[in-house]
């Protein structure tokens, strides 16, 4: 009498659990980065809105104002003088440019490359 095989075999878990394990392994290096991008995006909305209406701003106010943003969101890359600002017309624009690796395993890193554009005023 021939016996059916039912389930999966031993072998078969391995080669299923080895790239849901390494795509897991990647998603935890990943996702702090992810959270610091978050901070960062945050600080700049936030210094967006509180600075609606403001006449007055200057290049060193706003930039001690996302200094004070990041050391209380802990936000320690990009530092505050990689955010530019720039006057475009009547208003300023807050924008940063950076990238940030996360090692993997071995040789392998993961390269994440961050763009943020705000509107002040």
């Amino acid at each position: 009498m021939r016996q059916r095989q039912r389930g999966i075999t031993f072998i078969g878990w391995i080669v299923l659990l080895i790239p849901v394990a390494i795509v897991g392994y990647a998603l935890i290096r990943v996702v702090p980065v992810y959270l610091n991008y978050m901070k960062v995006s945050k600080a700049l909305e936030q210094i967006a809105s509180e600075s609606k209406g403001d006449e007055q701003l200057s290049v060193q106010a706003l930039r001690n104002s996302l200094d004070k943003r990041f050391d209380i969101d802990s936000v320690n890359y990009p530092r505050s003088d990689q955010v530019s600002f720039v006057r475009e017309g009547k208003s300023w624009v807050a924008e940063t440019h950076y990238e940030d690796v996360t090692p993997l395993f071995g040789n392998a890193s993961i390269l994440l490359r961050f763009n943020k554009r705000v509107t002040l005023n």
